[in-house]
């Protein structure tokens, strides 16, 4: 995983693109949902802090299978085309968001939530670049803390 400065196009599913201090924006090139490549982006973007996000894009259709929650901040997520749920665990009960296309919900900083997609679905994520924790999804909401992925989250 590396961060490249370049102004070529970029295809969002596939390769994010990391928004930065000073208005910087960088290629995350051999991005990969895997636990050393996440380090990897949260050690290199530790520089930016909290003000650091994530801009990814992702298709699909069904359940999610697991919760998350960005501690280091706020995520945007944007439906652009289908139908998306995103579910947020408040104190024990789920509060549900439907979306539909240019719809978006802000998921606010600690809070854990999944997202459900109806059909074939594309959302777009702006996300806190430091720390997200991951949970296997289950029939219950989280309680606790786990799955810390990079250095700065708590």
């Amino acid at each position: 995983m590396r961060l490249v400065n370049d102004h070529n196009a970029v295809d969002l599913r596939t390769t994010p693109v990391h928004l930065g201090l000073g208005s910087t924006v960088k290629r995350v090139e051999g991005f990969a949902w895997d636990p050393e490549v996440l380090q990897a982006y949260s050690a290199a973007v530790a520089a930016d802090g909290a003000e650091g996000r994530m801009v990814m894009i992702f298709d699909g259709d069904g359940p999610g299978d697991h919760w998350e929650r960005h501690p280091a901040g706020d995520e945007l997520v944007v439906c652009l085309s289908g139908s998306v749920t995103v579910t947020r665990d408040l104190d024990g009960m789920p509060a549900r968001v439907l979306l539909g296309p240019g719809e978006a919900t802000v998921n606010p900083a600690g809070v854990w939530h999944a997202v459900d997609m109806t059909g074939p679905t594309s959302i777009l994520a702006i996300t806190a670049g430091l720390g997200t924790d991951h949970r296997p999804r289950t029939d219950t909401p989280p309680t606790e803390h786990v799955g810390v992925l990079g250095p700065e989250a708590p």
